[in-house]
C-alpha cells in the first residue's frame, strides 16, 4: 500500500531539555536553530512516512546518498511573526507550498500534499513559539527542504526521500533601517536559461552564484545584478527579484519587473508587489523583458527613478548604482531626502508589506495561527 502524507497522523517528540533563547540583538541569519525539527521519510515502495517532530539532531545518511553526488534537492523558505497582541501569523504559506511541489517535481522527487505539509509546519511552529521573536522586523524563519536519499550512484530517480523542516529565529535584514546596495551587473556568468532550472528553488541554483558573489564582493559591489542574452536582458539580483520604476518612452510611470518565462523563480514578495501595485492603480505595472541599455538610456534621460530587489528575507532591497561594462550608472534613491537609503515607492512596498505581515494592515495574506 502507497501511503499519502497526511497531517492527523502527525507525532510529536519532545527533547528532555529545551535550549537557551538567543537575545533578539544577537541573532545571526541561519545560525541559531530551535527545539524541533519536522521529519518525513518516503519510499518508493510505501509512500509517506507518519510526520514526525522530533527533537531538533543531526541526520545520518549513507556516503552513496543520491543528495550528495547529484543535488537532488529543493526547499522554500518562510517566515512566522509575532504580531502586537501575541498572534502568530504566516504570509502567503500556500504559495510557498506550491512553489516547493514544484521544484520538487522539476528535479523528480516526490509528490506531497502541500496542504498537508502545511498544517504539520504550522504545529511545529506552534511548538516553537517562545522562539518567535515580539519585536518589529524580527520573526521565525521556516526552512522546508526535501532530499533524495536513495544509497546509489546511478543517475537516475531517486526511491527514498527525506522532507525535513528547520526553524531559526531571525532578525530585520537591514539592522539601522534601509541601506542601498550597489550592483556588479556581470557579463561573465549566466545564473539561468530558459529551459533550466532558474525557477526552481534547487541547491544546485545557488551554489554556483557564489564564486560570482565573492568575486563582486572584492570589487566593493554588495551583489550581482545577473544578465542573459545578447541584449543583456535583466534577471534577478543576487537571490532576489529585481524592479525597475521608470518613466517609459511614451512618458508613463511604469513599474517593470522580468517576465515568468522559466529563468525566473516565481517570487512570493515578487508576486504581493504586484498585487499591491495593480491595487494602488498608480501607474503601469508591466512583466516583460527590460534589458540594461534601455536602463541606461532611462538614466542619461532623466527618466529611471528607482530600483530595487525584492525576497522575503528583506522584502524590499534598495538599489543605488550598478557597474556595467566600464560605466558606473547611478539609480535614484528619493529626491527630496538626500540622506534616504530608499526612493518613496521603494519604502512604500516595504512598509505596506510589514504591516501586512504583522497584522497591522488587515489582509487575507496575513494567516493567524492561534
Amino acid at each position: 500500500m502507497i501511503y499519502v502524507l497526511q497531517h492527523k497522523k502527525l507525532r510529536v517528540q519532545r527533547p528532555q531539555h529545551l535550549k537557551s533563547l538567543i537575545p533578539s540583538k544577537d541573532l545571526v541569519f541561519g545560525r541559531q536553530f530551535t527545539d524541533h525539527m519536522l521529519n518525513i521519510q518516503w519510499s518508493a515502495e510505501n509512500g509517506w512516512s507518519d510526520p514526525l517532530i522530533q527533537p531538533y539532531g543531526k541526520i545520518s545518511l549513507d556516503p552513496s546518498a543520491m543528495v550528495f553526488h547529484y543535488s537532488f534537492e529543493c526547499f522554500e523558505g518562510l517566515k512566522a511573526y509575532k504580531d502586537k497582541n501575541g498572534k502568530i501569523r504566516l504570509f502567503r504559506p500556500d504559495m510557498n507550498m506550491k512553489r516547493f511541489k514544484k521544484s520538487a517535481a522539476r528535479i523528480s522527487l516526490p509528490d506531497f500534499n502541500g496542504e498537508e505539509l502545511l498544517e504539520c509546519i504550522k504545529e511545529l511552529i506552534r511548538l516553537e513559539e517562545r522562539w518567535i521573536p515580539v519585536e518589529r522586523g524580527y520573526s521565525l524563519y521556516i526552512r522546508p527542504t526535501l532530499i533524495g536519499t536513495q544509497e546509489s550512484l546511478g543517475v537516475n530517480s531517486t526511491g527514498r526521500a527525506l522532507l525535513f523542516v528547520i526553524c531559526s529565529p531571525v532578525g530585520p535584514y537591514y539592522k539601522t533601517g534601509f541601506s542601498a546596495v550597489r550592483l556588479l551587473a556581470t557579463t561573465e556568468y549566466v545564473r539561468a536559461w530558459p529551459g533550466g532550472t532558474g525557477d526552481a528553488k534547487i541547491g544546485g541554483n545557488y551554489a554556483p552564484c557564489v564564486k560570482p558573489q565573492i568575486d563582486a564582493s572584492k570589487k566593493g559591489y554588495h551583489q550581482n545584478l545577473w544578465l542573459f542574452g545578447e541584449n543583456d536582458e535583466l534577471t534577478e539580483v543576487g537571490t532576489m527579484n529585481c524592479f525597475v520604476l521608470l518613466k517609459n518612452e511614451l512618458g508613463e510611470t511604469e513599474l517593470v519587473t522580468p517576465p515568468l518565462d522559466g529563468s525566473i523563480l516565481a517570487g512570493v514578495t515578487r508576486d504581493s508587489i504586484l498585487s499591491l501595485a495593480r491595487s494602488w492603480n498608480e501607474f503601469k505595472v508591466s512583466e516583460r523583458k527590460i534589458t540594461m541599455p534601455e536602463v541606461v538610456k532611462a538614466a542619461e534621460d532623466g527618466r529611471l527613478i528607482e530600483m530595487f530587489g525584492s525576497g522575503t528575507a528583506c522584502i524590499v532591497s534598495p538599489i543605488e548604482g550598478i557597474y556595467y561594462r566600464g560605466q558606473n550608472l547611478k539609480v535614484p534613491l528619493d529626491p527630496n531626502d538626500a540622506s534616504s537609503q530608499a526612493g518613496p515607492v521603494t519604502r512604500r512596498f516595504a512598509d505596506t508589506l510589514l504591516g501586512i505581515q504583522y497584522g497591522e494592515i488587515p489582509h487575507e495574506w496575513s494567516i493567524i495561527l492561534n
